[in-house]
């Protein structure tokens, strides 16, 4: 790792000047075109110029492809009306030019808890375009690996997509720790608990149970290599995907059901065969990538 660029503490716009080939990158709706989110300026809440969100086309490896990436530093990432269109814009216009792919960068707590009835319907948009944009045979691979995890409404939209890559440190869940906590109390999830969130929505639990289809550090580089491999990873959704997807998750609930001591995510990983565990934290990626490897988890 000597060298490497944490994906993690990048901005959005630094992370796709790395990721896509230099200079490449030409942003629709930029800062300068003040598109702000008219909720929050009703609220009294400062706006950001491009409410959180850079998108546009670029290249990566000399192919096109449309990006999006979502800025974690305004509001959490968190999607609402403006936000959610560009996303929906970006989704719609690669339905039409028909880029190589289209690259999601995501960095979201879900959706704005001040704009939320827009902000939900935005992420329903989404979630519609990006299964069209996967229909016509256009690949969408999502990255996550931002301080803020990829939560709520992103997290479904993230489980939509044609491939997940995650660093090690980035996190997906559809509830946040803190949403849980307020909803059913600290003993029920500590989000004080770093050790427990990262293992319970890490990237490293999420390679072993299969939710996100390529593991690695949190280097820029690796994010730039894993992007480029999912250039060809078009996934159509069909019966035979539904229901493979259906099964897997049918497994999790049934060794979930299995009698262990504890019920947190290394009880899940020992009913998955993994030897010691309680050891999974303290590896490194490459060893975590190859427990999944010998035990045959499908993604």
């Amino acid at each position: 790792m000597t060298g490497a660029l944490s994906y993690a503490e990048c901005s959005a716009r630094e992370r796709l000047a790395r990721v896509v080939d230099a200079g490449s990158f030409h942003e629709w709706l930029p800062p300068a075109e003040r598109l702000t989110s008219p909720h929050l300026a009703q609220l009294g809440v400062p706006s950001a110029f491009d409410d959180g969100v850079a998108v546009g086309r670029a290249l990566l490896d000399g192919r096109p492809v449309f990006v999006a990436a979502q800025e974690g530093a305004f509001m959490g990432g968190g999607v609402g009306e403006v936000h959610g269109a560009k996303l929906v814009g970006l989704l719609r216009r690669a339905l039409r030019e028909r880029p190589d792919a289209v690259l999601l960068l995501a960095e979201s707590g879900g959706v704005r808890l001040h704009e939320a009835n827009a902000g939900l319907i935005a992420v329903s948009e989404v979630m519609r375009a990006l299964l069209d944009v996967r229909e016509a045979g256009i690949p969408v691979v999502v990255l996550i690996g931002g301080a803020n995890g990829c939560f709520g409404g992103m997290g479904i939209v993230a489980r939509c997509a044609d491939r997940v890559v995650m660093s090690d440190i980035g996190r997906l869940a559809m509830s946040g720790p803190e949403v849980i906590e307020a909803s059913h109390g600290v003993e029920e999830f500590d989000a004080r608990d770093r050790a427990l969130v990262w293992r319970t929505t890490g990237g490293k639990h999420r390679w072993l149970t299969g939710d996100c289809d390529v593991l690695i550090e949190d280097d820029v580089a690796e994010f730039r290599a894993a992007a480029i491999e999912g250039l060809d990873a078009s996934r159509r959704v069909t019966l035979e995907a539904l229901e493979a997807e259906n099964t897997l998750l049918a497994d999790r609930l049934r060794r979930m059901a299995e009698p262990s001591e504890g019920d947190d995510a290394v009880a899940l990983w020992g009913r998955l065969g993994i030897a010691h565990a309680e050891r999974v934290s303290e590896l490194d990626v490459a060893s975590v990538r190859a427990l999944r490897d010998a035990k045959g988890v499908e993604a």
